[in-house]
């Protein structure tokens, strides 16, 4: 018995799963919100308590959880929660013996063999080279970003923490952008601009610099809750203007941070969007303007025109990919027995 998590700024997912052939296999899944929270383990302890009868006379052999930070030995600490994670403090608090912690872009880069390809959206088809490396970007919460090593046929994922690197304008427009938000922060990360929350402050900077109407109703509704997925959601219905800058100003963004990963890495075995915002925006990422900033890298934009660029709509990869993070182990124990 495996239980995996993907672990979250806004949400904790948390998976058992069994060992079926060389393949995961669900058994059972919730989510919690993190928040409601003081630590992981307090979320793994709850998730254990409901599987309890699941669990009787088959107890846990190995859990791995995939967190949103930069992990130190056993150790990190989560940049948009008050949580310091500590695989020894879960194992030793649980009574559990195998824990491990892995990035939440690796996680889920190692769940993506396991996608089918309903699971999968094709933005551009591009000429995959088998030989070639990938790359993952993934905007939810915060921005995060991995690197694909190519060895033989798989893609040996490499976690980064890219999406603090700083924001770099392309224009007029996006120069003002930064100029604003330099005026609220003292750094301007591209995560500042693309997650949940930068989508709002493109919004508010749009509305701020005169460029469209905030209309009263809209307001109330921005007021009243999370507003970067009414936002998003008024955007897509077209009932809003200024919206429509801001989701159209934000997956270009979005593009062109994924183009500049792909220079990086060389990408040409292919892009991968996840994260939470792109499977709901999925209509606007396919209407040519996240593959137009994508492509547009001057002398290099035939190169960008043959990398394949494909988002996935399956939240629960990450799952699948500590699943098979922690399978790995398991085998590797075993082989050194």
């Amino acid at each position: 018995m495996i239980l995996a998590g993907d672990i979250g700024g806004t949400k904790s997912h948390l998976a058992l799963f069994t060992i079926e052939g060389h393949h995961p296999k669900l058994l059972a899944q919730k989510t919690y919100r993190s928040a409601d929270y003081p630590g992981a383990e307090e979320v793994v302890r709850t998730f254990l308590a409901s599987q309890e009868e699941r669990l009787t006379g088959t107890p846990v052999a190995e859990v791995c959880l995939g967190v949103p930070c930069p992990i130190f030995g056993e150790r990190c600490k989560v940049p948009n929660l008050p949580w310091l994670i500590d695989a020894a403090v879960i194992r030793d608090a649980l009574g559990l013996e195998k824990v491990q912690l892995i990035n939440d872009l690796v996680a889920n880069a190692y769940g993506i063999p396991f996608l089918s390809e309903d699971e999968l959206v094709t933005l551009q088809e591009g000429i995959p080279q088998a030989e070639g490396n990938g790359a993952l970007i993934s905007a939810g919460t915060g921005l995060g970003q991995a690197f694909l090593y190519r060895q033989g046929s798989a893609f040996h994922p490499v976690a980064s923490e890219g999406g603090h690197a700083d924001f770099a304008p392309r224009h007029e427009l996006e120069i003002e952008l930064l100029e604003y938000l330099l005026e609220r922060y003292p750094h301007v990360s591209y995560e500042r601009v693309l997650c949940g929350l930068g989508l709002f402050h493109i919004y508010c900077f749009l509305r701020d610099t005169d460029r469209g109407e905030e209309p009263p109703w809209l307001k109330e509704q921005l007021e009243q809750g999370d507003p970067s997925p009414e936002i998003s959601k008024v955007a897509m219905a077209g009932d809003s203007e200024l919206c429509v800058q801001a989701l159209d100003l934000f997956v270009s963004i979005y593009g062109a941070e994924a183009g500049n990963l792909a220079l990086k890495l060389k990408a040409v075995g292919g892009v991968y969007v996840g994260g939470g915002i792109a499977p709901k925006i999925i209509n606007k990422l396919c209407d040519g303007t996240f593959l137009e900033a994508f492509r547009e890298k001057g002398r290099l934009t035939q190169l960008m025109e043959r990398v394949p660029v494909r988002v996935i709509l399956n939240p629960s990869t990450a799952l699948y990919g500590a699943a098979s993070c922690a399978m790995k182990s398991t085998s590797t124990a075993r082989g050194r027995k």
